[in-house]
């Protein structure tokens, strides 16, 4: 036990970068920071992570008190442990990112919270290390949509190929070939034809899909290349 004492203790906190997808923009929820030091800044949302608790339950607490939801996709970025990363004291922070359809969120929970959803392009100055921290949860989810189909945790239940194509371009920031684009995703065989259009953006309309219950896609020629 004295190795133990002879050390310095120090914080462990999580940060969640927490995107959500609208008006085919990939939009990230922020809020201004409610304590010093850099009180009213921008900051993700995050918290301490208590003694009994783990990293993901702290993550996922974080997660419920802002958004008022659980069970949303989370996945762990990495540590960022730069010894002056906070002014405030000697803080290792473990960041998580989240998916989640912006229509689910609890509106009171976000609006009492100060919290703004921003579009990823068009991010306010952040406090400390945050903006590493989403570059790197933005490299994280541009990695997995390019192995595993996105769009069950950010679009409605029944989605044109349209939208779809148009999320892949917000998470890369580019735009695609849509008809390369239409030609790889109906070859992975993970989505279901639903017989009905969108009839809102031309008289013919786009035939809606939703993803086939149960199954899992890695493409390891992937979807897009990263």
């Amino acid at each position: 036990m004295d190795n133990y004492i002879k050390h310095n203790k120090q914080y462990v906190a999580v940060d969640c970068v927490i995107f959500s997808y609208e008006d085919q923009e990939l939009k990230l929820l922020l809020y201004p920071r409610g304590f010093e030091p850099s009180i009213g800044s921008w900051s993700l949302m995050g918290g301490f992570v208590k003694e009994d608790e783990s990293l993901e339950n702290a993550a996922q607490q974080v997660l419920f008190n802002t958004t008022g939801l659980k069970n949303i996709y989370l996945e762990q970025i990495g540590g960022f442990s730069n010894p002056d990363r906070d002014p405030g004291g000697r803080v290792i922070s473990i960041g998580f990112y989240a998916l989640m359809p912006i229509e689910d969120q609890n509106k009171e929970l976000v609006r009492n919270s100060g919290a703004h959803w921003w579009p990823i392009q068009k991010l306010p100055h952040l406090i400390f290390d945050h903006k590493e921290i989403i570059d790197a949860a933005l490299i994280k989810l541009q990695q997995k949509s390019s192995i595993s189909l996105i769009g069950k945790e950010l679009l409605p239940e029944a989605f044109t190929l349209t939208q779809l194509h148009n999320l892949y371009n917000a998470i890369f920031q580019k735009k695609f070939d849509a008809g390369n684009f239409r030609k790889k995703i109906l070859s992975l065989n993970v989505l279901k034809k639903l017989p009905k259009k969108d009839t809102s953006g031309s008289k013919r309309g786009a035939f809606y899909y939703t993803f086939i219950d149960n199954i899992e896609h890695n493409n390891l020629d992937r979807i897009i290349k990263f």
